[in-house]
């Protein structure tokens, strides 16, 4: 047998390929979404009322891709996973509360970039994290629990630190992420329990379904502000570019000035960094429906956070672990998941 046919039936191998050609792919296809969005507004703008029924569907195919043990893991690693969601809705709010500060963003603006700081975790931070060669276990108890926890802690934090800026319904915002993400990741939950071997048989369609949805939500919203990205879109990107970059970097930090190995650094560099800005994107356009410049920096982060992660993931994996933690890298391979 050649070199290259035992590599293309390595499982382990296959699997990598998977993940490079979905953390490559995905950016790409959430780009032309929002080019398709910002030259065709009245195409995909009538859509606006449908983004939390597609965001609805990815938490859906999250809720699909999580298992019993998924739940076990945070039981048996509360402090660890409890520093990593500390971190995420303590660093991302307040960076993105700073970075609208700073910037002096308009209010529609500022409450954007507010409310993807306060969003849980991004969708595809398992992937990045196994790609990076970090602890996948620990990222996906972090994006289980921050998304499980988001109905109380993401209208709370957007009224503390938006309400400043425009009015901010936290009763109506929680029941709409109850809606959108808790019943659905719930209803997930339930249908692999109940059905596991045909979830298991079609796994791989989840994750493309997901992107599908991502890019038809970015398409929407970035219609809905293409007139605000005409005026601010450079301003946004700037916002963006900063706000992702502060929550990788402080999110590695955390994990080291907690002791933690370096594969737990990198997970919760990813957790705390990837944001769901597909909800931010959704709340901005049903709480805010006046002002569509609020939806521009979920939006941008949508696609820019997918490409920096991705490199940051390259780099990290291009850094050796030390080998005492290179023997526990090998079982966390299959946790990894675009949707989770």
């Amino acid at each position: 047998m050649s070199e290259i046919d035992s590599t293309s039936n390595n499982p382990s191998q296959r699997q990598d390929r998977s993940a490079l050609i979905a953390v490559t792919i995905f950016p790409l296809l959430v780009l032309a979404a929002g080019a398709a969005g910002y030259l065709l507004p009245d195409t995909f703008t009538p859509f606006t009322g449908q983004v939390p029924y597609l965001l609805g569907i990815v938490m859906l195919c999250m809720g699909v891709t999580l298992t019993p043990p998924d739940f076990a893991r945070i039981a048996k690693r509360p402090w660890v996973v409890l520093l990593g969601l500390v971190a995420h809705y303590v660093i991302m709010p307040l960076a993105g509360w700073a970075i609208a500060h700073a910037l002096g963003l308009s209010p529609a603006l500022a409450v954007g970039v507010i409310l993807v700081g306060c969003a849980p975790s991004g969708t595809a931070s398992n992937v990045m994290t196994y790609l990076a060669k970090g602890d996948v276990a620990l990222s996906v108890s972090v994006a289980t629990l921050s998304t499980l926890v988001a109905p109380v802690l993401t209208p709370l934090l957007t009224l503390w630190l938006a309400g400043s800026y425009l009015h901010v319904a936290a009763g109506s915002m929680f029941l709409d992420i109850v809606k959108t993400v808790l019943i659905p990741v719930i209803l997930g939950v339930v249908i692999r329990l109940l059905a596991g071997r045909w979830v298991d048989r079609i796994s791989g369609v989840f994750p493309w379904i997901s992107v599908a949805a991502i890019s038809l939500i970015v398409a929407i919203v970035m219609g809905h502000s293409a007139a605000a990205f005409r005026t601010s879109g450079l301003l946004v990107f700037v916002a963006v570019v900063l706000h992702n970059g502060f929550g990788l970097f402080l999110g590695y930090l955390s994990g080291k000035a907690a002791r933690l190995d370096h594969r737990a650094r990198r997970a919760l560099a990813f957790e705390v960094g990837m944001q769901n800005s597909g909800l931010a994107a959704s709340l901005a356009a049903g709480h805010f429906a006046s002002m569509p410049a609020a939806a521009l920096p979920p939006a941008i982060f949508s696609v820019w956070h997918n490409v920096s992660g991705a490199v940051t993931a390259a780099f990290f994996r291009r850094r050796p672990l030390p080998q005492a933690e290179l023997a526990t890298a090998e079982p966390d391979r299959e946790e990894a998941t675009l949707a989770g």
